[in-house]
């Protein structure tokens, strides 16, 4: 059978409600959403996927070179042409090997990159990974917009035997069921090339009987009539996955139970992966999931799990925005760019040190047995130009210096973030070859290297000297076109 054996689920820090939102136009134009989250200006898709998809993997105990398919979904993939999976397997050291593939062009982009790995299980891979991340985006003064917010989930799905279960008893979640369904719907939500908004006709009746017949049909292809405890319906407000309960067959509290729109606003393709993610967090058994895209188009997926299944989620927001904070961080109101020149660093030279800004790859000198990083040139410790054995770092250290870099400080490459984002730290941290206790750090720890690193997801003042860290995967800066990725640091446990 295929099973979901591990899930994670990502949304960013910050947060705007609908009180802001009415107090800058005087209406509030998403039903039922309170508030949603707002990537930050250094996050993406990528980022938001590589985020939930670790938490995935982690969850799962799987060693990211088993997965041998990867899928990503977005309807707003950071870039209109380039395959971000390259990237993203870069990211998580996935094989070069493992067959990747995208979804973009439609909200329902998430579950067919579920059902395109189910179909790959079914085929020859053995492990396979989905990732959904999507930040959707309208006209200021749109529903669209007010509704739309950001998140990402991912899924390791295996071909397991039934009734499998871990050392730790829990046990993976059986994708039971699925059907498809579709119907000619033009207008009802749609992005033309070159467009960076997301738009709609706006006609009402219209929407909504292409979103209930779309998802009645899929859900009326399923072999056996679902009775679900939980039901993950797509949500591009907080209102119309209830006005499609009676087309699921489900009720309102099977819909409550999942929704995730009234705290984090429309997902796009990963609204009803992160539903889905969310329910099976919390321990139900039974799930149904159905998707909506526009043209029109629904997926229906039946799950079942007995015990808990393995999941990491980081949902929770903890950082308000006022509507113009907002309105900065989205980059629709920022300063110029400032004149000078910058530490220009060509795409080739950047694509060579992916394996140290990716995957914190260190060496060893093989002369002194120092650590360096990057892993370059001389040794710091002996001088010599000896071959360096590399090992990667655990992502976690301590900070031994840092300092803040406020507006016009930083380098031109860093200013269009910058104006978005506002002052960041900068700090040089002692990362670990690997994770140690408490008692082990008080002792001395492991070995340790000094490196530099932006901090992200937090207030400059929120790092200090001493204070633990973690890193994550952001975007650094965008140059010739490029968006140059790597880590950067956020308080540990964020």
């Amino acid at each position: 059978m295929s099973a979901i054996t591990g899930v994670g689920a990502y949304a960013p820090q910050f947060r705007i409600s609908s009180e802001a939102f009415e107090e800058a136009w005087g209406q509030f134009h998403a039903a039922g959403v309170t508030q949603k989250a707002v990537p930050s200006a250094d996050e993406d898709a990528l980022t938001m996927g590589y985020e939930a998809a670790t938490r995935a993997l982690e969850a799962a105990e799987t060693d990211p070179g088993e997965i041998d398919w990867l899928g990503f979904a977005s309807s707003r993939p950071p870039a209109a042409e380039e395959d971000p999976t390259a990237r993203l397997g870069a990211m998580l050291a996935l094989s070069e090997a493992a067959t990747r593939q995208v979804f973009t062009g439609s909200t329902r982009a998430g579950t067919r990159a579920l059902w395109a790995g189910l179909d790959a299980l079914e085929a020859e891979s053995t492990t396979a990974l989905v990732v959904a991340a999507d930040a959707p985006k309208g006209d200021p003064d749109d529903g669209i917009d007010h509704a739309a917010g950001a998140g990402s989930a991912a899924f390791v799905v295996e071909s397991v035997a039934s009734g499998t279960q871990r050392t730790d008893g829990d046990g993976p979640a059986e994708i039971t069921d699925r059907a498809e369904y579709s119907a000619p719907y033009p207008g009802t939500r749609f992005r033309d090339t070159g467009e960076d908004e997301t738009q709609g006709l706006g006609v009402t009746q219209y929407d909504r009987q292409a979103f209930s017949e779309t998802i009645g049909g899929a859900v009326s292809g399923l072999e056996v009539e679902p009775e679900p405890e939980a039901a993950a319906i797509q949500a591009p407000d907080g209102k119309l996955p209830y006005r499609a309960a009676g087309a699921a067959g489900v009720g309102t509290d099977e819909i409550q139970a999942a929704a995730t729109v009234h705290e984090l606003g429309d997902l796009g393709a990963a609204s009803v992966p992160v539903s889905l993610a969310t329910a099976l967090a919390d321990g139900y058994e039974s799930v149904l999931g159905v998707s909506h895209g526009s043209g029109a188009g629904a997926d229906a997926f039946v799950v079942s799990a007995e015990g808990d299944v393995p999941a990491e989620t980081a949902l929770e927001g903890s950082d308000p925005l006022s509507y113009a904070e907002y309105l900065r961080q989205r980059g629709v109101v920022t300063t110029g760019p400032p004149s000078g020149g910058g530490a220009y660093v060509s795409v080739p030279s950047w694509k060579r040190s992916l394996p140290q800004r990716y995957r914190l790859e260190a060496g060893r000198c093989s002369e002194c047995g120092a650590l360096s990083f990057p892993p370059e040139g001389a040794c710091d410790d002996c001088g010599a130009l000896a071959e360096y054995e590399p090992l990667e770092l655990a992502g976690e250290g301590t900070i031994e210096a840092v300092t803040t870099i406020s507006q016009g400080g930083a380098p031109p490459e860093f200013a269009e973030q910058q104006a978005k984002s506002g002052d960041y730290a900068a700090a040089i941290v002692a990362l670990e070859t690997s994770v140690v206790s408490e008692t082990q750090r008080a002792d001395g720890g492991d070995e340790t290297v000094s490196v530099p690193a932006m901090g992200t997801d937090a207030e400059p003042d929120a790092f200090a000297v001493g204070d633990r860290v973690e890193t994550t995967i952001r975007r650094i800066y965008t140059q010739e076109g490029v968006t140059r990725y790597g880590f950067k640091i956020r308080p540990a446990g964020e």
